[in-house]
């Protein structure tokens, strides 16, 4: 250490090297130091009072609440979405896919409304993707427009998460919406953290589907077609409220001929081809679900027994036709809870509605956890605990709230 005009010089004698320099000021200069006062002459916040900024915060947090929408251009057309809440470190968008004939507020908002979602609203942020055309006040394509097929509706998706800078999703999709987020987990797998998937038909049309889909076209109008394929006969025969409301949408829809251009090309999808001894399958946890009696419920029962049955879970909920997001919300969203508590998100959630028993003939895990095979590892979740449990369980949804 040695000691001038500058002041005290401390260094050390071992790499690194460090000096460090403390002035010490002469007589004359501390005589010079005067206490001055600085004041701001220019206000950061000029004008504002502290009601003018809650008004600030209420209106930011309005702006959340409302979404905001967004559109990109991608080889295949412009894609529309809109995305609600603040992304959450670590955590995956939930992507939502929404069926033929609907748009994502007519398919989703009854279930992200339900006071029991509004924990996972608060977890994740969402993204509504809403497939070409489909959007409200969208334009009809001109004559001749070729819409885009479920594999290229599917290829879109990257577009949207490199606009948000987003890296993983949940897949949240009903019915066509559940077919286009399974084949972007097929090509994407390390995007797609979960899948939820309702009312799920991986399989082509065969050649007699087919035939009976061109001979009801001859007598059955499309608004017809798609109710058929939203709800079952007994909702169709029984005529609920719920039905007429939706009826009434599809047959008025301003974009009636956009929705038959998205009907045909749900009815001209390929095979996923999911084999569980094979290379072609969903690597990631998956929820399926279907409604008793519901339109698809064979068609969902036979992909889950192409599916590994150690990370799929089957959700067979009575009473709630061919759209259980919209019929019993409440039941769904406890089961959401369930799937992300499994994945090792939101382990201290509470859940109390729902009620579950192991199937039989219809469970994804028909093999005990003791037979040898190794059963889906979860991730551990935010506290470090283990979740309650892991994907690949066969739950069915009791009917009483209570």
């Amino acid at each position: 250490m040695s000691k001038g005009k500058l002041g005290k010089v401390l260094y050390s004698l071992s790499p690194p090297y460090v000096f460090f320099i403390s002035p010490i000021p002469s007589q004359a200069t501390m005589s010079e130091l005067q206490e001055v006062s600085i004041t701001e002459e220019k206000p950061l916040l000029p004008g504002k009072t502290l009601e003018d900024v809650k008004e600030a915060e209420l209106a930011a947090q309005t702006l959340l609440d409302a979404g905001q929408t967004h559109s990109v251009e991608t080889p295949f057309g412009s894609i529309t979405f809109t995305v609600f809440g603040i992304p959450k470190p670590k955590r995956p968008a939930i992507l939502t896919y929404h069926d033929v004939g609907l748009n994502y507020k007519t398919c989703f908002k009854p279930l992200f409304d339900t006071e029991d979602m509004q924990e996972i609203i608060k977890n994740f942020v969402r993204v509504h993707v809403e497939a070409p055309g489909m959007e409200e006040g969208a334009p009809v394509f001109p004559l001749g427009y070729q819409y885009p097929s479920l594999d290229q509706l599917a290829d879109m998706i990257p577009f949207i998460l490199q606009f948000l800078n987003f890296s993983t999703i949940v897949g949240f999709g009903v019915g066509a919406g559940a077919y286009v987020l399974s084949r972007y987990a097929l090509s994407h797998p390390d995007q797609v953290e979960g899948l939820v998937l309702v009312n799920l038909d991986s399989s082509a049309k065969g050649w007699m589907d087919w035939a009976a889909h061109k001979l009801t076209g001859l007598t059955s109008s499309v608004s017809d077609m798609i109710l058929e394929h939203l709800f079952s006969q007994e909702e169709l025969s029984g005529s609920s409220e719920l039905v007429q409301q939706y009826r009434n949408i599809i047959v008025h829809a301003p974009n009636l001929e956009n929705i038959e251009l998205f009907w045909n090309s749900f009815n001209n999808r390929r095979d996923l081809h999911f084999d569980r001894r094979g290379d072609t399958n969903l690597r990631c946890p998956v929820m399926l679900v279907v409604g008793d009696q519901a339109p698809y419920e064979d068609a969902v029962v036979e992909c889950n027994s192409k599916l590994d049955p150690t990370t799929t879970s089957f959700l067979k909920m009575a009473d709630s036709g061919g759209q259980p997001q919209l019929t019993q919300p409440v039941k769904l969203t406890e089961a959401l809870k369930y799937f992300l508590q499994g994945m090792g998100y939101m382990a201290s959630s509470c859940m109390t509605r729902l009620s579950r028993s192991r199937t039989s003939s219809l469970t994804s895990n028909r093999l005990s956890r003791d037979d040898g095979r190794p059963r889906a590892s979860s991730r551990t979740s935010d506290s470090g605990s283990i979740p309650a449990e892991s994907p690949g369980q066969s739950m069915e949804a009791a009917v009483s709230d209570t």
